[in-house]
């Protein structure tokens, strides 16, 4: 047949759709099982385009249309693409737009085909893709490798198993940048980008920079990340500036302090799924307490394991963003005193936001131009690269628990360029420990009513509910719950066993088994005075066992505490056990 005037003939339509296919892969879809194995044949050999495998699925990325960028500095600004667990309709759709699937139609002929929903799944079943690309996560601007390279050509990078989707496009930053583009790189951030907020000292400005740089440390350090609180006194202060020059820059998710820990931790779920840099707790309440075994347990895990939302299936997500928080007069209780880097502005003025006379003027509108946003991210690669070429010294001497390798890092880049006041700060940070302030005033109280005299939890629980007279003995330093009320006597146990052997202030809680009470669980406080002249005593006896045991040994660390105080005596100790476990 030939072209009529209304058209092509059908041999016609058959001819252009074999021409428009003919470099297309050829996918043979007719029986089930043949269809299965082809299919993951095609899986293992990388033929469609952006498919990867996290966590042994087969994973899709691809651009996400519709995402608005964020208007101001305390809005969600999500990342251009999204990675997401393949489905059988989405390989439908990319054997669709890359392949030719077909099968053999009665009497021989050949058809476009789109296999079952069955074959599909059958075919992503498997746990094991060798060969398939690995995708470790995506990222929203360059970050070191662990090579000490950077990561700077959009999309998958073979080496780290990151995708870059970069917020904003960069011209290529040198591996080893001139004095002069340092210096620039410097004087920008020190005296035009951060000089006009109103740091309490220059251990805030320092500690922001070490925030600020983290995001692009992270898989060259491969370390955990402290909790970022950036408070003021005043509103208006400059706090939202601060976190949306880390969050615009990376990607952020901005999200509200939930009230529970139950709601925070489905917050924590939610938010993992989603490729950001940064997660923002904005403007929680004034002078709110962030104390929560939840986002405890988030700062020291590698890995954010829990209840997939509406499902009792777990999931697992790398803990590979930044975590910060926003308000005024924050303070931290429990764990997160040593769990988290403070930032403090105070502008010292009824109505900060009328400040003018800026270094930037307008700054608010100033970062959300993203041609700017290009200007303070190659400042900030600038100056990583060049630490980073000088050989990525370290500030050995800094120590921040299990923070210590992130702190002794950014501690060295920050000294590196000259920027002083790292840490410095940190008895701010105990200042600010609500928690600490009450087991202290608690447990001073019990020392001046008990000594070190042992007494049962129901007994001490007992002191705090006479009722016969107006007279609170406690004075009003009864430990209580989260509730603000005086705990049961199990719950008063349980906190109880949570803050043995943790110093607050000059008091430590001892508990004992035996005694007066047989096998039941018995309290006392320790004053400092009383716990030095009892570990000389204990040392004393230890140093000459030591002796005894293998001669006389060279003087013991100090760590460099001075000799006699607590600190001095605890390292001794652990040296002391150091020893005894490597001499038998």
């Amino acid at each position: 047949m030939t072209d009529g005037p209304g058209g092509p003939s059908a041999q016609g339509l058959k001819d252009q759709q074999e021409k428009q296919h003919a470099d297309l892969p050829r996918i043979d879809a007719t029986i089930g099982p043949k269809a299965i194995r082809t299919l993951r044949e095609l899986l293992l050999g990388n033929v469609l385009p952006q498919v990867y495998v996290t966590s042994g699925q087969i994973t899709a990325v691809e651009r996400v249309s519709g995402t608005a960028g964020a208007d101001a500095g305390d809005e969600d600004a999500p990342l251009p693409v999204a990675a997401t667990t393949m489905t059988a309709p989405t390989l439908a759709h990319l054997l669709a737009q890359h392949t030719y699937t077909y099968r053999h139609a009665p009497k021989g002929a050949i058809e476009e085909f789109t296999p079952p929903r069955e074959v599909l799944s059958a075919a992503l079943a498997p746990r094991e893709w060798p060969g398939v690309r690995p995708l470790h996560g995506i990222i929203g601007a360059p970050v070191l490798r662990r090579d000490g390279t950077l990561l700077q050509e959009p999309g998958y990078d073979p080496a780290t198993g990151l995708y870059l989707a970069p917020t904003v496009q960069l011209d290529p930053i040198p591996a080893k940048p001139t004095a002069e583009q340092v210096e620039e790189a410097r004087a920008f951030l020190v005296e035009r980008f951060l000089v006009d907020f109103p740091w309490t000292s220059k251990a805030d400005r320092a500690n922001y920079l070490a925030l600020m740089v983290s995001p692009a440390l992270r898989p060259f350090l491969r370390c955990l990340t402290p909790f970022g609180i950036i408070t003021a006194t005043m509103p208006g202060s400059g706090k939202t500036i601060l976190t949306a020059a880390i969050g615009l820059l990376y990607g952020q998710r901005v999200l509200s302090w939930p009230d529970a820990d139950e709601e925070l931790r489905k917050s924590i779920t939610a938010v993992m799924a989603e490729p950001v840099g940064a997660v923002v707790f904005d403007n929680l309440a004034e002078g709110a307490v962030i104390d929560s075994p939840i986002l405890a347990r988030l700062i020291t895990e590698h890995t954010w394991s829990d209840r997939r939302l509406g499902s009792s299936a777990n999931v697992a997500y790398p803990n590979d963003r930044l975590w910060l928080a926003t308000g005024n007069n924050l303070a931290v209780g429990g764990d997160m005193a040593s769990r988290t880097m403070l930032v403090r502005l105070d502008p010292d003025m009824p109505h900060p936001e009328e400040r003018s006379g800026f270094t930037i003027p307008d700054l608010p509108a100033w970062i959300m131009a993203q041609a700017n946003r290009r200007t303070l991210l190659r400042h900030v690669l600038t100056l990583v690269v060049d630490w980073c070429a000088n050989g990525a010294p370290a500030a050995d001497s800094v120590t921040m628990r299990q923070f210590t390798p992130w702190a002794r890092a950014v501690g060295g880049f920050l000294a590196h360029h000259g920027i002083e006041g790292f840490l410095t700060n940190i008895d701010q940070v105990r200042a600010v420990d609500e928690s600490d302030e009450e087991w202290t005033a608690f447990l001073a109280r019990w020392w001046q009513l008990r000594k070190d005299t042992p007494i049962l939890a129901n007994e001490l629980l007992a002191s705090a509910q006479i009722v016969m007279t107006d007279e609170d003995i406690w004075q009003g330093a009864f430990i209580t719950g989260r509730n603000g009320r005086v705990p049961n006597a199990k719950s008063l146990g349980w906190m109880l066993r949570g803050q043995t052997g943790r110093w607050h202030g000059d008091f430590v809680l001892r508990t004992d088994r035996g005694g007066r009470a047989g096998d039941r669980r018995t309290w006392h406080v320790e004053h400092a005075t009383s716990h030095t002249a009892s570990a000389n005593q204990r040392g004393g006896e230890q140093d000459e066992a030591d002796t005894a045991r293998w001669g006389e040994q060279e003087e013991l660390p100090t760590n460099g505490w001075p000799p006699g105080s607590i600190g001095a005596l605890e390292a001794q100790a652990a040296a002391r056990e150091a020893r005894w476990s490597t001499h038998p």
